[in-house]
């Protein structure tokens, strides 16, 4: 036979595997994308020596990755692929990226100490990033834990950790004692990112805006970038410091969330347990016959 015969089945699978595909999905993950090329270009920007852009570049990574997930969640293009692109483009743009442009910047002077640092500071972010996925998936979690990370996240990471380069621009002189301290504060914030901190996560700032408040959001926005355009490295060293004084307050929030949560937790076990019915004690066997077990039969 020149021509197999036709087979409805395989047709039926044919159309399965090129289903259409809704818009609302495919936003957020160009998205994504757009944040890694902004990430792998401020690799290229640093490794030829314009750092000014190659900081800018990472910023605008990390805006658009504080937007894709409040966008996928506000149209519900939400998926298990944008899941996983998400944090590959994150490990890139926020692990190797800022380490790779601390080592261009200063930390290639200490030779391979320098080149360790930066290294572990991807791998710190790696883990960071893979130990949350799997944190999203934990059923005993708290309800009111979902207000907190574990650990400094990765984008925070990327901006806390380059803060040595906002000096610099700002006059600091790079000598070889920065240097070497910029390498304990690389290392220092990497440790940060996968220890067991609770840092507070902003996820339920932003979600409702009073309909008074919508024009002072508005004027308050831009304000803002016009001052981070204008003065973009006194804005990001002030923020960064703030960041950073700021993360005990949410060491200290967690631990009131957990005293709240054990005091209540006895005054919900009593009326659960109030709410159980008496068992009837139970009678004397007959004499002659064996004692009947309190067990259910399939179980003896």
């Amino acid at each position: 036979m020149l021509f197999p015969p036709f087979d409805p089945t395989r047709s039926e699978l044919r159309r399965r595997r090129f289903r259409e595909i809704p818009v609302r999905t495919l936003v957020p993950n160009l998205i994504t994308l757009l944040a890694l090329c902004a990430g792998l270009t401020g690799i290229r920007l640093a490794i030829e020596g314009r750092l000014e852009w190659a900081l800018a570049a990472i910023v605008f990574a990390a805006a658009l990755d504080g937007v894709d997930g409040r966008v996928a969640r506000m149209i519900k293009g939400q998926s298990r692929f944008g899941a996983e692109l998400d944090s590959l483009a994150d490990f890139v743009n926020f692990g190797v990226a800022p380490g790779l442009i601390l080592y261009f910047w200063g930390l290639h002077e200490l030779g391979n100490v320098g080149w360790i640092a930066a290294m572990v500071f991807a791998i710190c972010a790696g883990l960071r990033l893979a130990r949350f996925n799997v944190a999203i998936d934990d059923p005993n979690r708290p309800a009111w834990a979902g207000n907190f990370f574990t650990g400094v996240p990765a984008p925070l990471g990327a901006l806390t950790v380059l803060l040595p380069i906002y000096l610099t621009f700002l006059g600091l002189p790079r000598h070889g004692a920065v240097v070497i301290l910029t390498l304990i504060y690389t290392v220092a914030i990497a440790l940060l990112m996968v220890s067991r901190l609770p840092v507070l996560s902003g996820k339920q700032i932003g979600t409702r805006v009073r309909p008074e408040m919508v024009l002072p959001v508005f004027v308050v926005v831009v304000l803002f970038v016009a001052v981070l355009l204008s003065y973009p490295w006194h804005v990001l060293t002030i923020g960064t410091l703030c960041y950073l004084v700021g993360l005990p307050f949410g060491w200290l929030s967690y631990r009131r969330y957990e005293r709240e949560a054990a005091v209540a937790a006895p005054k919900v076990a009593e009326p659960a347990a109030a709410a159980e019915p008496a068992h009837d004690p139970q009678p004397a066997h007959p004499p002659g016959e064996a004692p009947k077990s309190d067990r259910p039969a399939r179980l003896n």
